[in-house]
């Protein structure tokens, strides 16, 4: 895992120590080195930037950026399955200094082109120069594990692993993307391909971009889709055929995750999804996997006895971290600096925590995210199983006459309900939903903090609606059901830009490589032609995975309600941080921005002091934009 910074400069105004700069302030994703290559052709000065840290290859032969022949490389992730491929080159007659997967990847171009990337397995974002063709290939994995973003504008193009990198370049001109700022407000991130600033994007998972240096001119193509995957025809099998081969397949990608040259734990929180991961490599391993779980009891966060129950039964050296509320509190003021845009998924915060933690005794880590969106683990998949028809079928004028009269109640006012986690923000969601019971609006509503109507309330200013996956219709109809179309946007939309970005954030933040053996892009090849009632069977969520995972670990260890990394919003910003609340949100910063109507932000932050608490994540979404917005745009 590294960082990755660079430019190609047609007005040529850029230097080496202009890349030298980009790619420091990346210092946190690389400790251990760093690598600067400043070229410079008839048309263009071309800079390549590494920030290292050594996972594969210890030694100087691993050094970045790499060249070979006429190509140089500089490269973020892994590519896991880097020693078959080099001994199928091998055969074809190349030869390696070093034993590192990024000389794999450039042999790897060098003989098959861009296709190259069919036959990798893992995570990655890099950028290869063919000075011979004068051509420059971005490419980004699969799924959008390893960032990468990049700026185009009047002669000058940009990329880095983090956005904090174009700052340091004299002519990046940071101007705000407003269609950007309304999409954070709704969706807490910014959605793929934007960015909040303009001429700024991000590379598409499964996506390359080829510059062409002679011509100037920019190509971007598609590589891989989900959707691929979705619009094949369900497969015909057994349940017990689909077990046998999806526990096979889990393993595979696993395994493959474990490849190190340095220490690797496994992040534990006692659900399914890493019982799953933590059980298929302990299982026929001999010496005992490091695992590590996360408690701060005094906010409610602690699946620790869960954790320490699953670890005892798989007999795992396993590693508890308490941490306190002012800790979790204490990182709030850095989450503008690490999460570069705008960025309000609050379990960013224990998952720093965790990565903070683990790094104390590893240096990769491995993570099962992508177990929800995969096999059917949210909440919301349940809600649309149990409620999405009962919805359609109630009578228009009665659904709309309920959500009117829910608006008129507060959801605090609610008795017993109030006091589940979350029954705030549902209850806002239920009013949309009442309204519009689409497979469509029930993604949008549950997926969005602020709908459309208060979106252009808030906003002062003009914005047009950006298009995302949010609002994709490649799931063709013969294939399409409520729960493949909500898992397919979801594995595009929510994953890419908040689990993914969080995750890498956190771990990069205390230069810990994070890992995600669930997103092998064979799992969801396969996963995604399973009938649905394999992976949703009659209101059991991620049937499939736990009838795996229950041959290891016994069911009574974790049938138990869905915790998360809940963080209680809506206490803090009441108490703890009602101060920033109001300093942030003040109307002298609201006013000078000239972004949110002050009338809208004032009765929001009025109602939400006076009790409503449904209004905390709204608070919470303008706190993170405001604090983002002093960081980076004085």
């Amino acid at each position: 895992m590294c960082g990755i910074s660079g430019f190609i400069d047609c007005n040529e105004k850029s230097s080496l120590e202009i890349l030298k700069s980009m790619t420091d302030i990346l210092h946190h994703r690389g400790p251990d080195d760093s690598g600067y290559q400043f070229l410079e052709t008839d048309k263009c000065q071309v800079g390549l930037g590494h920030r290292r840290l050594s996972i594969i290859d210890l030694t100087d032969s691993g050094k970045q950026p790499m060249q070979f022949n006429h190509l140089w490389i500089t490269y973020n992730g892994e590519v896991y399955n880097f020693k078959e491929i080099k001994a199928e080159l091998i055969v074809l007659k190349h030869s390696f200094i070093g034993h590192s997967d990024t000389e794999v990847i450039l042999h790897a171009f060098d003989e098959w082109g861009i296709l190259c990337v069919e036959k990798f397995i893992g995570m990655f974002s890099f950028v290869i120069y063919d000075i011979k063709k004068g051509e420059i290939f971005c490419l980004r994995d699969r799924a959008g594990i390893k960032p990468f973003f990049y700026y185009w504008h009047e002669g000058l193009f940009l990329f880095a692993s983090e956005l904090k990198a174009f700052h340091k370049h004299p002519h990046f001109k940071k101007e705000i993307n407003i269609n950007a700022v309304a999409a954070f407000i709704q969706y807490g991130n910014v959605p793929s391909p934007h960015c909040i600033f303009n001429n700024c994007y991000k590379l598409k998972p499964g996506h390359y971009l080829k510059f062409n240096i002679p011509n100037l001119s920019i190509d971007i193509f598609k590589y891989w889709d989900v959707y691929d995957a979705y619009n094949k025809p369900k497969l015909n099998i057994s349940f017990q055929e689909a077990k046998i081969e999806t526990e096979k397949i889990l393993q595979s990608a696993f395994d493959y995750r474990m490849v190190a040259d340095v220490p690797v734990g496994v992040f534990l929180s006692g659900g399914y999804d890493s019982a799953c991961l933590t059980a298929l490599l302990q299982k026929d391993r001999p010496e005992k996997l490091k695992t590590f779980t996360i408690a701060v009891p005094d906010i409610g966060l602690n699946e620790a006895p869960f954790a320490k129950e699953v670890a005892k039964h798989l007999g795992t050296e396993h590693i508890e971290f308490d941490c306190t509320q002012k800790e979790a509190l204490a990182l709030i003021n850095d989450l503008p600096y690490y999460y570069d845009e705008p960025f309000a998924d609050s379990s960013a915060i224990p998952t720093t925590l965790v990565c903070k933690m683990a790094r104390k005794q590893v240096t990769v880590a491995l993570s099962a995210d992508a177990g929800d969106e995969i096999f059917a683990g949210y909440n919301r998949y349940d809600y649309m199983m149990k409620y999405g028809q009962k919805l359609n079928n109630i009578p228009s004028f009665i659904r709309k006459g309920s959500s009117h009269a829910m608006n008129l109640i507060s959801a605090n006012k609610i008795p017993i309900l109030n006091n589940k986690y979350n029954f705030y923000n549902r209850y806002e969601k239920l009013k949309s939903l009442l309204k519009d019971p689409s497979n469509k609006n029930m993604m949008l509503s549950l997926s969005r903090q602020y709908d459309d109507n208060q979106l252009k309330k808030i906003l002062k200013v003009n914005f047009e609606t950006l298009h995302t996956a949010y609002l994709s219709d490649d799931l063709k109809e013969e294939h399409k059901t409520a729960l493949s179309y909500m898992m397919a946007i979801d594995y595009q939309t929510y994953l890419v830009d908040d689990i993914l970005q969080k995750v890498d954030r956190a771990s990069m933040t205390v230069s810990l490589e994070g890992r995600e053996p669930f997103l092998d892009h064979r799992i969801i090849e396969w996963a995604a032609q399973l009938p649905d009632n394999f992976k949703y069977f009659k209101g059991n969520k991620k049937y499939i995975l736990k009838e795996i995972v229950h041959q290891y670990i016994p069911k009574e260890l974790l049938d138990r309600p869905k915790m998360g990394f809940a963080i209680p919003i809506e206490n803090w910003l009441v108490n703890d941080l009602k101060n920033q609340v109001l300093y942030y949100l003040s109307d002298e910063k609201i006013l000078k921005q000239e972004i949110f109507d002050l009338k809208f932000v004032k009765k929001i932050k009025n109602d939400f002091f006076s009790g409503k608490k449904e209004f905390g994540f709204k608070i919470w979404y303008l706190l993170m934009f405001q604090m983002w917005f002093e960081k980076w745009m004085k």
